[in-house]
């Protein structure tokens, strides 16, 4: 492709992204594949790894993710399998790695062609978004904006992998802690049949926990950072 001009190379490579976003998401939300990989049959077949199983998890949960796949539905296998603690520390650098690998996807095959279609107006939202690339990050992640197309989709502009990386890492801890912990908590009642454990301080301070979650966008919301105001509204 060394004799190809920039722009021609750059629309191959952004049409290959959208046809492999388009393949994924058919193949996985519209085959029987959708039927077939469940929370069930992950957790058995991760479980299978032995003292190898964290490891196979953190691949999983990346190669997931970048397939478009629930995040959720990975977070569910490591709270069961790993426990609140463990799980959260695995769930983590899963969905950290799985962002990086995205993000570096979407960006190699998808940026120049993005910038080819970058007008005026929307060269101001760009600009904003790498100027305030952390906080923007930070700011869609505790608002729970969709994880993989938002790791696709910021790669896409001009953002610093680093404030990307970043942005990500602070803006799911929270939310990925408290899911964790209220998923593990009710994964380890059911399977020790103890259901008056529901009532337990731990059980209520779990759901607490994920019942505040909820409120976490209306929080960051009030705050407004600069980062909202600047790319809706940009000068």
């Amino acid at each position: 492709m060394a004799d190809i001009p920039a722009t021609t190379k750059a629309k191959i490579k952004g049409l290959l992204l959208v046809l492999f976003l388009v393949g994924v998401i058919i193949l996985f939300r519209l085959t029987p594949l959708k039927e077939i990989i469940t929370p069930e049959r992950i957790k058995s077949m991760i479980a299978g790894f032995g003292p190898w199983a964290p490891v196979f998890f953190i691949v999983s949960y990346a190669t997931g993710v970048c397939l478009f796949l629930p995040a959720l539905l990975f977070t569910t296998v490591g709270a069961v399998l790993f426990g609140p603690y463990w799980g959260f520390l695995y769930n983590e650098i899963g969905a950290l790695l799985g962002a990086a690998i995205a993000f570096n996807f979407s960006r190699f095959l998808g940026r120049d062609f993005a910038a080819g279609l970058i007008g005026a107006r929307l060269q101001k939202y760009d600009n904003n978004i790498a100027r305030n690339g952390f906080a923007t990050v930070l700011y869609l992640r505790l608002i729970f904006f969709p994880f993989t197309p938002l790791n696709f989709g910021m790669a896409l502009t001009s953002i610093s992998f680093k404030d990307f990386f970043l942005g990500t890492l602070f803006g799911i801890m929270a939310g990925g802690f408290v899911l964790t912990f209220f998923i593990a908590n009710l994964a380890e009642i059911w399977a020790n049949g103890d259901y008056s454990r529901l009532l337990s301080s731990r059980s209520l301070f779990s759901l607490a926990l994920f019942i505040g979650s909820f409120f976490i966008p209306k929080l960051v919301d009030k705050i407004r950072p600069l980062t909202k105001e600047n790319i809706v509204d940009p000068k």
